[in-house]
């Protein structure tokens, strides 16, 4: 399979943090925490859940430069602390925001690399899927984030090296996923 790389975010990058924006379950009562951070040589998503007022989540996005519809796949690469996450990505199409989520798991202290297919992205809001919504197409998505939700009461770090947004060739589609699915 070959690959074409369109966008690429450096967590590396000394400045990169201050693009970023969190977003905690204190905009509903809660009272976790949690913060992109600069480390002197990488970037950190990390603070602490709280389940007190029906809390539970914390979460960080930026804004990105519009992609080429060619996009399809996003390589990811970290450092788990041991929880689960969410990457999210967010559209706005005919007046609509749209989030789509793909849960990911980290195994503590290992740096990791994940790719991931748009079309396995899950539409949601507020937590629950949406049946309908319109196919993941790259050249609509407006921001990326993380979120951790995971109904505990914890610390967690999750350490950021880079995201990639790629083209790749032979990607599987939803179309041929449910074709070797009948055969």
């Amino acid at each position: 399979m070959s690959e074409q790389q369109f966008e690429i975010i450096d967590f590396t990058n000394p400045d990169e943090y201050q693009r970023w924006s969190a977003v905690n379950d204190n905009v509903m009562g809660g009272i976790s925490i949690g913060q992109l951070y600069y480390d002197g040589k990488t970037c950190r998503f990390l603070g602490e859940l709280s389940l007190e007022n029906n809390g539970g989540f914390s979460s960080i996005k930026r804004y990105i430069e519009p992609l080429s519809k060619e996009v399809n796949t996003i390589e990811f690469m970290f450092t788990g602390d041991g929880h689960t996450y969410q990457l999210r990505l967010t559209t706005w199409k005919n007046g609509e925001r749209i989030q789509y989520k793909h849960d990911f798991t980290t195994i503590k202290g290992k740096q990791q690399t994940k790719t991931f297919h748009l079309h396995h992205f899950q539409a949601v809001f507020r937590g629950r899927l949406l049946n309908h919504a319109p196919e993941l197409v790259a050249n609509d998505i407006k921001q990326v984030g993380f979120l951790i939700a995971n109904k505990q009461t914890s610390p967690f770090a999750l350490g950021l090296t880079q995201i990639q947004f790629n083209a790749l060739n032979n990607a599987p589609t939803p179309q041929s996923i449910l074709q070797s699915t009948r055969e």
